[in-house]
């Protein structure tokens, strides 16, 4: 009997200004179980860097909202599981949905681009992944998260879509980056078994084309699993 995959999947909170992009975070976890595999939602105890308020876009002055209590919303209660209790080993490959919590909470780079750091769990637990040579897809800014953790250890080529900034922050770094006219489109790194989508780096991305690009994400990592 073939062996059930499982997956991790790492979240960074819940809503795209503050936390994991929603659609993209439930569109990951709806092509996973298409493809009939196990998940795990994974996400840091501990704070935020700010709360956004998404109806006004603005931040909320003295709200406090925990990673792992707010990417259970999207798990679902109790499914959500501690980075600190996470092990590399358990799992046969890792897909990172994006929102601006990838680039708030998990490493700085909405904030010094290039110059950002990562939280050291975070680095540990994705590098991990690349260590063992097991597959990794990032959506989004995720790819971003990527290249911070890889930098001065390998080159990856990915895509963050066609944002100048964000195409020049990959190239200091150190990667290739190729600029991707859609949501729908993936760039496959095989030397790296690093799969990358879009998604809604292009913000005005239709969901229909949102979901091919992870759809296709996804297929490719478990090609690689």
């Amino acid at each position: 009997m073939a062996k059930t995959l499982k997956v991790a999947v790492l979240l960074a909170g819940c809503g795209h200004l503050d936390g994991a992009e929603v659609r993209e975070a439930v569109l990951t976890l709806l092509a996973l179980d298409q493809h009939g595999v196990a998940f795990q939602c994974i996400a840091p105890n501990a704070d935020q860097y700010h709360v956004i308020n998404h109806a006004t876009g603005q931040p909320v002055t003295g709200a406090v909202r925990n990673i792992l209590e707010e990417s259970s919303r999207i798990a679902r209660l109790g499914q959500c599981l501690d980075l600190a209790k996470a092990r590399v080993e358990d799992f046969d490959a890792l897909v990172m949905p994006g929102g601006y919590g990838v680039a708030k909470n998990h490493c700085s780079f909405a904030f010094k681009g290039a110059e950002a750091d990562v939280r050291p769990d975070v680095a540990a637990f994705v590098r991990g992944f690349f260590d063992a040579k097991k597959p990794v897809g990032a959506i989004c800014i995720a790819p971003a998260l990527v290249a911070l953790i890889l930098s001065g250890k390998n080159a990856a080529r990915l895509t963050l879509g066609g944002d100048p900034g964000c195409s020049d922050a990959m190239r200091r770094l150190g990667h290739l980056h190729e600029d991707t006219p859609s949501a729908r489109e993936i760039v496959i790194d095989e030397a790296l078994k690093l799969v990358t989508t879009p998604a809604y780096m292009f913000d005005d991305a239709r969901l229909s084309d949102v979901w091919v690009g992870i759809e296709r994400c996804v297929t490719e990592v478990l090609k690689r699993a």
